[in-house]
């Protein structure tokens, strides 16, 4: 059954690209992590899998959160502590659920927004025959070409999306310190305010009682 909209069937050239782009798995997320929270994930992993693991804290507090990585044995392959952002890649060593937690436990009333893409695999040549003793033709050379161009626009957006959240994030965070700071500033002028009226008109009633007693 086609999609909602379609015209017909994809070109030969687009389908190539959509397959190509199915063979490797990958998992890009963003979600919430509350204050004395601990969030994990599992992915089924064949051995000899190359894998890439790369997080960043978009929203909350310093930015920071402590991240692990495990695998079915529950070898530690990646701990890091209090971190804003990062990237590690490994290779399987055995099949298997692989386990990355996400921890915000260390903190105690901020919660946390968290971006990370987990890719397992690595992209498949765009054509069958790509990795062919004989040269490509000047076709084949430009879609793969443009295929990584694409890929690299891609990567490209979604790191300045992040530092475009990120932004916003801590604007509005400093917006409101000087909202406060301001409200603030006007309760202290005015208390100041009110303290220096009272204050002159009771050395005023003073001096004026003063005078009554000396005139009298």
């Amino acid at each position: 059954m086609s999609p909602r909209g379609s015209r017909g069937p994809l070109p030969p050239l687009l389908l190539v690209w959509a397959l190509a782009a199915c063979a490797a798995r990958a998992s890009e997320i963003t979600f919430e992590l509350p204050d004395n929270a601990k969030q994990c994930f599992y992915e089924e992993i064949a051995q000899g899998t190359k894998c890439t693991l790369e997080f960043q804290v978009i929203t909350g507090g310093h930015y920071d959160v402590d991240c692990r990585l495990e695998d079915p044995d529950g070898i530690v392959l990646y701990k890091e502590m209090k971190k804003q952002y990062d990237s590690f890649t490994f290779t399987a060593s055995r099949n298997g659920t692989y386990k990355f937690c996400f921890s915000n436990e260390f903190s105690t009333f901020t919660h946390k927004t968290v971006y990370f893409d987990f890719q397992v695999g690595e992209d498949p040549p765009l054509f069958p025959s790509e990795n062919r003793v004989t040269a490509l033709t000047q076709m084949e050379s430009a879609c793969v070409s443009i295929h990584e161009a694409l890929k690299s626009v891609i990567d490209y957006q979604t790191h300045f999306r992040l530092r475009e959240a990120q932004g916003r994030s801590r604007a509005e965070d400093l917006n409101t310190r000087v909202a406060y700071w301001s409200i603030g500033e006007a309760i202290i002028l005015l208390v100041v305010s009110v303290g220096q009226v009272f204050l002159l008109k009771s050395f005023f009633s003073d001096k004026r009682t003063t005078t009554t007693r000396v005139g009298s």
